[in-house]
């Protein structure tokens, strides 16, 4: 199956950082306010989960969020996925079926990690999933300014320079 038969058979549609994506499940269950740092502003959801499509060419840039985000390799080529913690520290890892080559089937991207996403070279697309705990708020959406990157992580000049 080819990125366009996916997106069509899943009812994928335009994600705002870039590729596509649907809301496969959000918990009925709730967490209160109370129980999460101030930082999130009012309750949550237990968990989201979403389909998430990137074809050739496609960036998913630079952002972050507030709750750790697992990514879970389903089909097409490997993915790059590069990470800027908030001491500076870079990282790069790809999502992809190759475990003996050092591609991971599931990954965590800590809370407030900077993250961005491409395919790597070669692939007509990617497609993974994304779960999120506590469950993903667009008020916890962060993207990246590419100037602001730049200025708080020098030493992250390149990896910001290409998804930022």
């Amino acid at each position: 199956m080819n990125a366009k038969e996916l997106i069509d058979r899943l009812g994928l549609v335009p994600y705002p950082e870039g590729g596509y994506y649907r809301e496969t499940y959000r918990s009925a269950g709730i967490i209160p306010a109370g129980a999460l740092s101030p930082a999130f502003g009012g309750e949550r959801h237990y968990s989201t989960a979403i389909f998430f499509l990137l074809e050739s060419g496609d960036i998913s840039r630079l952002h972050r969020i507030r709750s750790d985000e697992i990514w879970h390799f389903y089909g097409g080529g490997p993915l790059k996925l590069v990470m800027i913690a908030p001491d500076g520290k870079t990282a790069e890892i790809v999502l992809g079926p190759n475990i003996e080559a050092g591609e991971h089937v599931q990954y965590v991207v800590p809370a407030g990690v900077w993250f961005g996403a491409t395919p790597k070279r070669g692939s007509a697309f990617s497609f993974v999933g994304c779960t999120v705990s506590p469950g993903f708020d667009f008020a916890d959406f962060e993207m990246g300014d590419k100037n602001t990157l730049k200025a708080a992580f020098p030493d992250a000049v390149a990896c910001i320079g290409e998804f930022g």
